[in-house]
């Protein structure tokens, strides 16, 4: 009976020690600490969780006064998804602006000086960076979150940006494996699929993966799609076929595999988290992450005693979960080994990137991305902003602000501004009384996607052929305007970079 108890005992804290969920409000609930104390040995942050600096600096010390190896992840790539400034946007432009600069040693002190904050702030693995490659411009939920459509540039961009990140002593997460480039489907509302053979996967999607392997990537996220070339039934999340015999033996990882959030629908909605959770962790997964939108004790516990039950009935064997959670602790431990290793927000950068270190980096590298194209002139006077708003995707969110308004109003004075989305039936003659005379600039995001925007552009730029366009998502569609300026992403710092183009000159 002793026996039995104590191997009940170490199944149920191996149980809680795979999960990685996430929780409400900015300080950390009774029922987390309590759980981190039996055994739970990660925690997701969002948005949600983060008010300040000092207030994340705070929560992620009272987690670890209750578990000093505990794992804080955070989904923060920089561009368009963050979550450290979900308030007021990134002061790091993201993927695809560094791609398109490509430089991977300004990549690799981007992603180090985003390492150092992280770590102030005591997060010590973050779900980062993509290694999609975006060979499909259409894809609703990676975009600008790619380095780019060229495999070999984001395979070097991600062990450049792998290197940077964990010299900051925070953990890296790859994503999302075997790679989320080619889908038109958002796996947060259904399951993507691609259809390609074994040699377009090895030559375009795998190849920045193994990058990120030789890089020494910390863990690897995996993607609830389907790849009928590797398995014909189950998502990558789900499939031993993918995570063990592909990415463990054929690819050689023996790091951390991280799921994608489990509530998202493409496993939730098919398998449900509980099943979903247990086929994954057998099919080769380490540690699964809940908490984007389920974010309670409940959840906890109902993944724990799944797993339980799946070792219990001989589902799951005893052993597959055993070692998920000695690799979630081996992973803590490497984090405890390099804490307080993160340099300084003056630390040299390597020679061969612009002038700008430390807190400056992020806008040293949005002014590189930047892209003009047109005859046209600067402004010179007030203007009137009319952004452009399409339905954002569930990852990137729609809390953070994005766009050029704030910016061009500080510098200059007496510009007007006023958003736009697809409902206004004409949305170009709204702007053109709105405008009152001013010279219109019109910021979009994806216009190639959204075919309302395009024809509102149009008839702008045929009323005005002065008008300034201002992309802030990928750049596919024919520029357009008297000046046409592509910011390669909407952080805050893409933002001010384009208002410096707008108007001619640097910010002051």
């Amino acid at each position: 009976m002793t026996t039995l108890v104590s191997t009940t005992d170490t199944v149920t804290r191996d149980a809680l020690a795979v999960l990685q969920p996430g929780f409400t409000g900015t300080s950390a609930p009774d029922w987390l600490l309590r759980r981190i104390g039996e055994g739970l040995a990660s925690v997701g942050l969002f948005g949600r969780n983060v008010e300040s600096a000092e207030q994340l600096a705070a929560l992620t010390a009272r987690l670890r006064s209750e578990r000093d190896d505990v794992l804080v992840a955070i989904d923060e790539e920089g561009g368009d998804v963050t979550r450290l400034e979900v308030r007021n946007g990134s002061s790091f432009p993201g993927n695809l602006a560094l791609g398109t600069v490509d430089d991977t040693v300004l990549t690799r002190a981007v992603a180090r000086e985003l390492g150092r904050r992280l770590a102030e702030c005591g997060v010590n693995l973050n779900w980062a960076p993509s290694a999609d490659v975006n060979s499909n411009p259409e894809n609703p939920v990676i975009g600008v979150r790619s380095f780019g459509p060229d495999t070999g540039l984001v395979a070097r961009h991600t062990a450049a940006y792998v290197e940077g990140l964990q010299s900051a002593g925070v953990a890296a997460c790859t994503k999302h494996f075997p790679g989320h480039g080619d889908t038109a489907v958002d796996s947060h509302h259904a399951m993507p699929r691609i259809d390609v053979d074994l040699d377009t996967l090895h030559a375009r999607e795998l190849v920045p993966f193994r990058a990120a392997i030789a890089a020494g990537s910390k863990s690897v996220m995996s993607a609830h799609i389907l790849l009928p070339a590797l398995d014909p039934t189950r998502p990558a999340t789900l499939s031993p076929q993918i995570l063990t015999g592909l990415l463990r033996t054929e690819l050689g990882y023996d790091g951390l595999i991280v799921t994608d959030g489990m509530e998202m629908d493409a496993i939730a909605g098919t398998y449900g988290i509980e099943r979903g959770s247990v086929l994954a962790i057998a099919a080769g997964a380490d540690a699964i992450c809940v908490g984007g939108g389920l974010a309670d004790e409940e959840t906890v516990l109902k993944l724990r005693d799944a797993l339980v039950a799946a070792v219990r009935s001989g589902e799951l064997p005893e052993e597959r979960l055993a070692d998920a959670a000695a690799r979630v602790r081996a992973l803590a431990s490497w984090t405890q080994g390099v804490r307080g290793a993160a340099p300084g927000p003056g630390a040299d950068m390597q020679e061969g990137t612009a002038p700008g270190t430390g807190a400056g980096i992020g806008l040293v590298a949005a002014r590189r991305a930047v892209r003009v194209t047109g005859s046209g002139s600067p402004l010179d006077g007030p203007a009137y902003v009319a952004a452009f708003t399409p339905v954002a995707n569930i990852a990137v969110g729609d809390e953070t602000p994005w766009g050029i308004a704030a910016e061009l109003t500080r510098m200059m004075p007496g510009t007007g501004t006023d958003t736009y989305d697809s409902e206004r039936e004409s949305p170009a003659e709204d702007i053109l009384r709105a405008a009152d005379g001013r010279r219109v600039v019109a910021v979009v995001r994806d216009v190639h996607r959204h075919a309302w925007m395009g024809e509102a552009l149009d008839a702008l730029v045929a009323a005005r052929p002065d008008t300034i366009v201002v992309e802030m998502g990928l750049p596919k569609a024919p520029p357009r305007g008297a000046l046409h300026i592509a910011t390669h992403g909407a952080a805050r710092v893409c933002g001010t970079a384009a208002a410096e183009a707008v108007v001619g000159t640097p910010a002051g």
